[in-house]
């Protein structure tokens, strides 16, 4: 079952967020962040099929700052968009909407784990490494392709966390998955062969690769499930 809801962030804007929810009790509850392209249909499905292995997952609409209801297909014109909405992002507001999500998640009484997606995999880093000064004490935190992650590296984090990488990622140089693996020897990171940005994205002809996403989606879950469950 799925519904949409309204979030307040503690500067005062409101956001939609989506809620996906599991059959009988959650295991735990997941903070989902979006990719580039807003909570389109692919984001709500990864959102669903988190739910259905027993979490209660929200997805908090980053780009709700900037225009409501947001929906990007993978097209060219809407791949123009969304490097615009990009541009605009800011990881202080996009911590407080994940915040906003996080103060939601809070009433069900649960553990709470945060999973996001290429920007969304960056600032699932940031809130296990700068959570704190937002309220938000995560139990573990997954990213995938988290470009620009190299720049923060060295950020500690306050909970275990997963990283997901394609070995031929055009976005992610080796030597910003190399700084997280320095600075952060004990932070679960796995580079895919044959993999590129995105690789995860089963809409998408151009970047999905299933093979690796098979296998990172089976250890997100295993992780998420011992931190959360």
């Amino acid at each position: 079952m799925s519904e949409w809801i309204k979030l307040k962030a503690k500067d005062g804007h409101e956001l939609g967020a989506y809620v996906a929810k599991p059959n009988g009790e959650a295991n735990g509850v997941l903070i989902l962040v979006q990719e580039i392209f807003g909570i389109n249909a692919h984001i709500r499905n990864v959102a669903d099929g988190y739910a259905k292995d027993g979490f209660l997952v929200v997805a908090p609409a980053i780009f709700d700052r900037f225009e409501p209801g947001v929906q990007l297909t993978y097209q060219p014109g809407d791949m123009k968009r969304a490097y615009e909405f990009y541009g605009m992002l800011k990881p202080e507001t996009t911590l407080m909407d994940v915040a906003a999500a996080y103060a939601w998640a809070k009433k069900a009484g649960k553990k709470i784990g945060v999973i996001g997606f290429c920007y969304g995999g960056l600032t699932s880093w940031l809130v296990a490494t700068r959570g704190k000064d937002y309220e938000m004490q995560p139990s573990a935190c997954v990213g995938y392709y988290a470009g620009g992650i190299g720049a923060v590296a060295k950020e500690s984090s306050s909970c275990p966390v997963m990283l997901h990488f394609g070995a031929n990622d055009s976005h992610i140089g080796q030597d910003q998955i190399e700084a997280v693996r320095s600075a952060h020897p004990e932070v679960e990171i796995f580079v895919y062969e044959g993999a590129g940005h995105a690789f995860s994205r089963d809409v998408d002809p151009n970047s999905y690769h299933a093979v690796s996403a098979k296998l990172a989606r089976e250890r997100s879950l295993e992780f998420l499930k011992s931190h959360l469950a």
